[in-house]
């Protein structure tokens, strides 16, 4: 430092040496200030933290900002927390390079919208699956939870009667599996001619007999059956069903698929998943019909024969309400007003954003709103259309009923503290 200072010096004239020796004698002076070294290392991370702030924002690495939403992803054996606003699932397993499979399950589907915090998501990891069909053994990967889904994804075409069963692998040399196995129990296909409507029925019956006992196929008087009841049940076997003296008719009607719901306290209340694609049934329906000169006067119904089975939807439902109560941040309500905000909600829905007034049970999928003289939401406003000043999803969106509940508590009781007075002593706000 000082050769350096000396070069600078023997290169000025004597007026700027005069300065220059002025200023150096001076800061040697400060410098001996006992408060100089702590001002000098404040200016500088002063200007490295200005610096540092600077690059950050201009290469988007900036810490995540309040809108943001806070997720929870479960996979491979680990739960990840992260604050993002990708705007959907399958966006934000993409930016974290968290890869999907072959086979592999996300829950809720990639498509979800997420829309508040302490979202939840959970990937299941495809393991190796058999599909026993018979003779015929398919290999694949899947992570779906029912033995029919599991087919499905495997490729292999299943009829709704058609049982399936999981087992686990009993003898891994023999069967080459390492994994689960499906077996698929194949119903017999019997052609009939049930009251002149031909008809392919599927059966596990093992007589003509059991068939009419499975499908129940109701026999009166007179009524002939074109082989013996003993008869033992093959592949595409004819059978017909014959009635006399009586006129008969029938139509064929859709059995609506049938919707089986699992609730999901791992996934975020408003989210869900299907585990199971289910389809519609089928069912013939034979009248008599009384005929007077002609005109028919009157028709009873004698049966009805389902010809193809429902197959049922497997829908889970996601119940974790954690994520709503943390909306209270994003509705803009004051940390300090969360336990009053807290214990009003939890009293007046539940925290359940679609709960009608006096609807007892756990919080259901939405399913409309009521009339004007019952409450709606977690506020349960009345009527609920009321929120919608603040938002047209005020319906289904818990941060706008929470904005307007708490610009309620405001208007009416000077805040939620106010309310939370108020409720304790009238029960209602």
């Amino acid at each position: 430092m000082r050769n350096i200072f000396e070069k600078l010096h023997s290169k000025l004239d004597q007026p700027q040496q005069v300065e220059l020796q002025g200023r150096a004698q001076k800061f040697k002076i400060i410098s001996r200030h006992p408060f100089a070294v702590p001002f000098i290392t404040i200016t500088c991370l002063v200007i490295l933290t200005g610096g540092v702030y600077l690059i950050a924002s201009q290469t988007n690495k900036l810490p995540p900002q309040h809108d943001a939403k806070i997720v929870i992803i479960s996979h491979d054996h680990q739960q990840q927390t992260v604050p993002t606003k990708e705007a959907t699932v399958g966006s934000l397993l993409k930016k974290l390079n968290i890869p999907l499979n072959q086979g592999d399950v996300v829950e809720p589907a990639a498509s979800t919208p997420i829309k508040q915090d302490q979202f939840r998501v959970n990937i299941y990891r495809a393991v190796p699956v058999e599909i026993v069909d018979g003779t015929s053994r398919t290999y694949t990967f899947s992570a779906s939870k029912t033995p029919r889904a599991l087919a499905q994804q495997a490729g292999t075409s299943v009829f709704p009667e058609d049982n399936l069963t999981t087992v686990p692998t009993s003898d891994f040399l023999t069967s080459g599996s390492i994994g689960a196995q499906v077996i698929v129990d194949r119903a017999t296909p019997v052609n009939v001619d049930l009251y002149g409507t031909p008809v392919v029925l599927r059966t596990h019956a093992k007589t003509v007999g059991g068939l009419i006992k499975e499908k129940h196929i109701k026999l009166i008087k007179d009524d002939r059956v074109s082989v013996p009841l003993t008869t033992p049940i093959a592949a595409n076997q004819q059978v017909a069903f014959i009635r006399t003296g009586t006129k008969v008719e029938t139509i064929t009607e859709t059995i609506a698929t049938p919707i089986q719901t699992i609730n999901d306290p791992s996934l975020a209340y408003g989210t869900s998943a299907v585990r199971q694609q289910g389809t519609d049934g089928q069912q013939i329906v034979t009248y008599q019909v009384q005929i007077v000169n002609n005109v028919e006067k009157s028709r009873t119904i004698i049966q009805k024969v389902v010809t193809k089975q429902a197959v049922t939807s497997v829908v889970v439902i996601g119940t974790s309400l954690s994520g709503i109560k943390g909306d209270m941040a994003l509705a803009g309500i004051s940390p300090s007003d969360y336990q009053y905000a807290d214990y009003i909600i939890s009293r007046e829905s539940g925290w359940c954003p679609t709960k009608w007034q006096g609807e007892p049970g756990a919080c259901p999928p939405y399913h409309g709103t009521p009339s004007a003289g019952l409450g709606y939401g977690l506020g349960q406003a009345t009527p609920g259309s009321k929120m919608s000043a603040y938002g047209a999803d005020w319906a289904t969106n818990p941060v706008t009923q929470l904005k307007w509940a708490s610009g309620y508590a405001k208007s009416r009781h000077g805040g939620w503290a106010g309310a939370y007075a108020y409720w304790l002593s009238h029960h209602n706000w």
